[in-house]
């Protein structure tokens, strides 16, 4: 037996305003089977987070590629 998915999300490449978004917010609704589209306020925790996990990344990379062995 398959499993069934009562909903995808979509990320966006970077952050946008709500009038350039809101021509995806409508393609997206007119796709068949869309019952909802809610956007996401982006806010100061989420941009945190992401720098964080940059930071974290690049470490483990600087890391990698300064090995000596």
């Amino acid at each position: 037996m398959t499993d069934r998915y009562f909903s995808l999300v979509v990320i966006l490449e970077k952050d946008i305003r709500e009038d350039d978004a809101q021509a995806i917010i409508d393609a997206i609704k007119m796709i068949k089977g869309v019952l909802a589209v809610e956007p996401q306020i982006s806010n100061p925790e989420f941009r945190a987070a992401e720098l964080r996990a940059k930071s974290e990344i690049a470490k483990k990379l600087w890391s990698i590629l300064s090995d000596d062995t």
